[in-house]
Parts: structure tokens; C-alpha cells; sequence
């Protein structure tokens, strides 16, 4: 037998692993799997390539819990070690790299949240046991040896009489620890890490039904027996190639990702490139609501089939991390801070790749078939119009298939749209006036007022569409958006034609002084307008500038500061051509004149669903009044 000790400078590196470590303890679990799958895949290409005169098998790992001895069990029928590769790797190597780990770390450990905590590898065992042994066999033909380790630089190695190739660590488990003799959160954990890993893993058996015999009778219990549970998928959909699955082979892998998830993914893109890095996976796009923040940190970031996390910030670019799926690539450096991440060359290069795949994915499946692709839009715009505006490259490529739906549910492509509407909707300034309507309900009297002139009004309602509207104007040629409730129709795409006022420069100017002696004026501005005789004698419109910039500061970004709390302000457009505005400035009494304006505000205000409480309980006993 041999005492010795590890080499290491600090005088205590256990404690140091637990403290850091800590709010992690749970990938111990991960890392020995881990090492577990690296020593039988090595095993594999060994044998592969005939370096090892051994049968590899069909090895597996298991995982036992053992409750009342206070010990975990993790085994596998890889490598194995010799005494010498023991005290090489495990004394020297793991120790060292822990040292070293933790002296980089040290400050910044508690901040970066180490994202991959890959390469702790052996020693993160030591934040759950207060003392491993290692019992290992190689599968060279030498003795097999065993190692004993308490958490203080002191080992002893001895032999042993294990036959069987491959390692077991023994984990005894500390006080502060034994959460992890519970199958239960065991089976939790092996589920979250391992359920991909490409070695079959087995946790306990499980009872399986048997086909009842051809002779049995009705009330014969089915014959039962009893399999090992292998917990993991070893050839999960992502490792095989796009050619060899069927669409029912994504969607079966979509429910064993997310086994809580009711709804079928719309669609899928199959991620698979291996130069300038390596990148498999498959992203799913589920359907969308408008709130952005649930649909966050769903896609799983993976490493060679061992999950290392959900939260793919930086890698993924920032509006695909609404869908969902699996990343695996060995070229993401993942033992290391989230902010030199963002700054790695590699990662961009991935970032971008999957940019161009889903704008490539979402294009063909617009060409190939493009009745579904409108029917699907409401549940995808979200997405797209996000990476319009976040990503330039993508924003490029979304001209072929973003679509601009109308209220009549008829869907443009920005191109289409721009050719179906030049004719009509140009004003005198050679601008070409886009109309769109938000709410088709609230909206409805303005939207009808546009269709009368043959106009055609969009219908776009999520929550950034101001923003892109924004973006469009910039960056298309002599564009605008409007809100067909921003102005009278006439002024929103104002031709040449002046219409004629029946109403003298004096009439306006007593007009102007009789309504806004009872228009409060903080809440409306006036403005006389001559327009079509059959056009609302009083409109309310709010200006498309200032609403814009208000809806820009509340979903962030844009805007101008501290518009997002301004009170709402309305024009009120007067049409002096009609019957009753002349009638309003012909009546005799005061009386009756503020009656008629109040009423026909109130009538305006109505139709923008602006009143309410007290106006509107006034109005409508008014309303009765004058009918009396």
C-alpha cells in the first residue's frame, strides 16, 4: 500500500472546491458521468482501431444509490486505469488543474457564474463527499488498483481484486449532502445532464410487461420482468443526419426535450456543419405569444451530448433564443466567463451561421408552400420582425419573406406591397403613405374611411412594430408609415386638390373662439378642416409621431426621454363642410351651442372608446334628454 500526497500548493483545496462551487453541486454528477462516457468511448476507438486486444462490448454505466451505507456508486466498463495512470491523472494532473482553476477563478468565480464548469471534471466530487475511492481495472493486463481519498491532500493507493475492466468511484456522501441518496432527485439530475449522453446509462431496473401468452385466460395477470432503466437516448435526433428522419421523427424528438409542452413545434431547422467549427442541433419554432420574456432560455446548449445549459446568450443570436431545441458543438469554450465569450471569435462565427440557416429555412418554406406560411405568420411574425431589427444581415434576407398582412387578411411581401399601392397611396410631396391600423375594432370608422378612397390598410399590432416601422423609413426609399386614426384620411395622404371651405375666413375664426371655450385644451387640439360634406362632422385623431414615440419608450429603446409618461394628447378635426358644424355656429343660444359641441365631442370620443366614468354617464342622460 501507498500513502502519499497530492501536490499541491494550497494547503486545503477542498474547501476551496466547496466554496466556490457551491451554488453548483449538483454537476458532480455530470462531470463522473462525463468521465465515465470519455473512458468508454476511448475504449471504443482503441479497440476501433486495434491499439486494444479487448472485446469492447455493448458497455454501459450505472449509477447506484446506496441509502443506508451513505455511499453513490457511479461504474463503468471503459479504459480503466493502472496504479501508475492513477497516481499520474488523479494525483497530478486533476489536483493541479483544480489549483489552477480556482486561482483563476477565485475573484471572478461568484460574477461570471462559470458558465461549462467543464475540465473540474474529477474533483467536483469533493463538494458532496467527504471521502472517493476509486476502484479501477485496466484494460491492460496489469493488477487493478484502489484509491482512497478523505478531502485533505493525503491519499493512499493499494491493489485490488476487481476482475472486471473499468472504474468505480465511491462516493461517501457528506452530511451537508445526502440529498443525493434520494433516487428521486438521483434520477432528476441524470434526466437533466444525461438523458442524451451517447453511453448507455442505467439507473435501477423497471418492471416491463410481457405479452400474455397465446393460452392464457382473460383474468391471468400479464407475465412481467425485470429490465435495467436505462435512462438516456444514445442517438437522440440531432447526432443523425437531416436525410435519415421523417417530419414524425422532429416532432416525437420535440416531446422528449420538452415532455410538458401540449402544442406541436410550427416548424423545425436541422443544424449540421463541420467547417470553419463543429455544429449540430435542431431548433424548433414553437408557436408565439406577444409577451417576449416567457419565451426565453428554452434552447438547450449541449457538448459532445452532455447538457451544459439553457441559457445560450451570445451564442445564439438574441431573437432566435425565443425558440427552442438543442445546440452541440465541442467548439463553444464553455469553462469560462460569459463576457470572453461574447468577445470569441468562434462563437460569432456560430452566431452568424445560424442567422443565415434560419433566414434560409424560413425563405424556402415561404416558396415551397406559401398559403401555410401566411396561415402560420401570427404565431411567427414575433421572431422575425425581432430580427429585423436586431440582426442587419438577417434583415436583408427578410425581404423575401416577411409578410405585411392587411386587414382583409390578405398577405404582402414588402415588394408586393410596395407595387400594389404606389398608384393610390403616393401624396403630392412623391411619398408613399403606408396605412395600418393596430386594433381593427377601435379602429374601424378610420379604416373604413381608407378603403372608401381604395386605399389599402395593414394590420399590424405586436408590441415592436413601431420600432420597425422606424427602421423601414430609414431604411427604404422615401417611405412613411401612418396609423389610419393619426389625421383626417385627406391629410394623411394629402393630394393636391384643395378642397373649398363653405365657411368664411370669418365664420372660422368665431367657430375656433365657440369650441374651444368648451374643449378643455389639455386634452384636445382643434383643428378646422374642409372636407368631403359626408365626411364625420367631428373626428378625433392622435398624431402619429408623438404616439409612435410613446409606444417606442414603453417596449424600450427609442423614443424620446421621458415621453412613455406623457398624457395622452388628441386632435380634434372639425369638418366645416358639415350640416352640423353650421348649425353649431348658427344657433342662437349659448346654451344650446354647448349642448350640441358637447354631444358631438362626446359622439367622437365614443367612437375611439375615450369615454368613460362619469362623461359617459353624463352623456348618455343627455342623450336621453334630447330625445324626450
Amino acid at each position: 500500500m501507498a500513502k502519499g500526497n497530492i501536490n499541491v500548493s494550497v494547503e486545503n483545496i477542498f474547501p476551496l472546491i466547496k466554496k466556490f462551487l457551491y451554488s453548483d453541486h449538483e454537476i458532480f454528477l455530470r462531470e463522473l458521468i462525463s468521465n465515465a462516457t470519455d473512458a468508454t468511448l476511448k475504449l471504443k476507438h482503441l479497440t476501433s482501431i486495434g491499439e486494444a486486444s479487448v472485446e469492447y462490448g455493448n458497455p454501459q454505466i450505472e449509477v447506484k444509490v446506496d441509502k443506508d451505507g451513505k455511499k453513490l456508486h457511479i461504474i463503468d466498463q471503459g479504459l480503466g486505469m493502472t496504479a501508475d495512470e492513477v497516481e499520474k491523472y488523479i494525483n497530478q494532473v486533476a489536483f493541479s488543474g483544480a489549483e489552477e482553476f480556482l486561482d483563476k477563478y477565485k475573484d471572478s468565480a461568484k460574477d461570471s457564474g462559470i458558465i461549462g464548469h467543464f475540465g473540474l471534471g474529477f474533483y467536483s466530487a469533493f463538494m458532496v463527499a467527504e471521502k472517493v475511492e476509486i476502484i479501477t481495472k485496466s484494460y491492460k493486463d496489469e493488477p487493478a488498483a484502489h484509491w482512497i481519498c478523505d478531502g485533505s491532500p493525503e491519499f493512499t493507493l493499494e491493489a485490488h481484486d476487481k476482475t472486471e475492466r473499468g472504474t468505480e468511484i465511491i462516493l461517501h456522501i457528506a452530511e451537508d449532502s445526502t440529498e443525493f441518496l434520494e433516487d428521486n432527485r438521483i434520477s432528476e439530475l441524470l434526466t437533466k445532464y444525461n438523458k442524451f449522453m451517447p453511453v448507455p446509462i442505467k439507473f435501477g431496473t423497471k418492471t416491463e410487461t410481457l405479452p400474455k401468452p397465446e393460452d392464457a385466460k382473460e383474468d391471468d395477470p400479464a407475465p412481467t420482468k425485470e429490465v435495467d432503466n436505462i435512462i438516456n437516448n444514445p442517438n437522440p435526433a440531432w447526432t443523425k443526419q437531416p436525410t435519415d428522419l421523417e417530419d414524425n421523427d422532429y416532432k416525437s424528438f420535440y416531446r422528449e426535450l420538452y415532455p410538458m409542452q401540449f402544442e406541436e413545434p410550427l416548424f423545425h431547422i436541422h443544424l449540421n456543419v463541420d467547417y470553419p467549427f463543429n455544429l449540430t442541433g435542431i431548433l424548433y419554432f414553437p408557436k408565439m405569444t406577444n409577451d417576449l420574456n416567457i419565451q426565453k432560455d428554452k434552447i438547450q446548449l449541449y457538448q459532445n451530448q452532455v447538457f451544459v445549459t439553457d441559457n445560450v446568450e451570445g451564442i445564439v443570436p438574441e431573437f432566435l433564443t425565443m425558440l427552442r431545441g438543442v445546440i452541440d458543438s465541442p467548439d463553444i469554450p464553455l469553462n469560462v466567463s460569459r463576457s470572453y465569450l461574447q468577445a470569441d471569435g468562434a462563437v460569432k462565427k456560430i452566431s452568424s451561421y445560424i442567422t443565415r440557416k434560419v433566414a434560409d429555412k424560413l425563405k424556402s418554406l415561404f416558396n415551397n408552400n406559401r398559403e401555410d406560411f401566411e396561415a402560420k405568420w401570427d404565431d411567427i411574425k414575433i421572431v422575425i420582425e425581432y430580427g429585423m431589427l436586431s440582426e442587419e444581415k438577417f434583415f436583408e434576407k427578410a425581404d423575401a419573406f416577411a409578410l405585411y398582412p392587411t386587414v382583409d387578411g390578405k398577405h404582402y411581401t414588402y415588394d408586393e406591397l410596395y407595387n400594389a399601392i404606389k398608384a393610390k397611396q403616393t401624396d403630392k410631396d412623391d411619398k408613399l403613405v403606408i396605412l395600418y391600423a393596430s386594433n381593427k375594432d377601435a379602429q374601424h370608422s378610420y379604416i373604413e374611411a381608407a378603403k372608401a378612397k381604395g386605399y389599402e390598410v395593414l394590420f399590424l399590432d405586436s408590441p415592436i412594430v413601431s420600432h420597425l416601422m422606424q427602421k423601414l423609413e430609414t431604411t427604404k426609399e422615401n417611405i412613411s408609415f401612418a396609423r389610419v386614426d393619426a389625421d383626417h384620411i385627406d391629410n394623411l395622404i394629402k393630394k393636391d386638390d384643395n378642397k373649398i371651405s363653405k365657411l368664411s375666413d370669418d365664420e372660422k375664426k368665431t367657430l375656433d373662439e365657440l369650441l374651444k371655450e368648451v374643449i378643455p385644451a389639455e386634452k384636445f387640439t382643434v383643428q378646422l378642416e374642409p372636407m368631403d360634406s359626408d365626411a364625420a362632422p367631428f373626428m378625433i385623431t392622435q398624431p402619429e409621431f408623438m404616439r409612435r414615440m410613446k409606444e417606442m419608450q414603453q417596449t424600450g429603446g427609442g423614443g424620446m426621454f421621458g415621453m412613455g409618461n406623457m398624457p395622452d394628447m388628441y386632435n380634434l378635426v372639425v369638418n366645416t363642410n358639415h350640416e352640423l358644424v353650421g348649425e353649431i355656429l348658427n344657433t342662437k343660444t349659448k346654451k344650446k351651442q354647448e349642448r350640441l359641441i358637447n354631444q358631438s365631442l362626446d359622439l367622437a370620443r365614443l367612437s375611439q372608446g375615450l369615454l368613460k366614468g362619469e362623461e359617459l354617464t353624463n352623456f348618455i342622460k343627455r342623450s336621453y334628454d334630447m330625445i324626450k
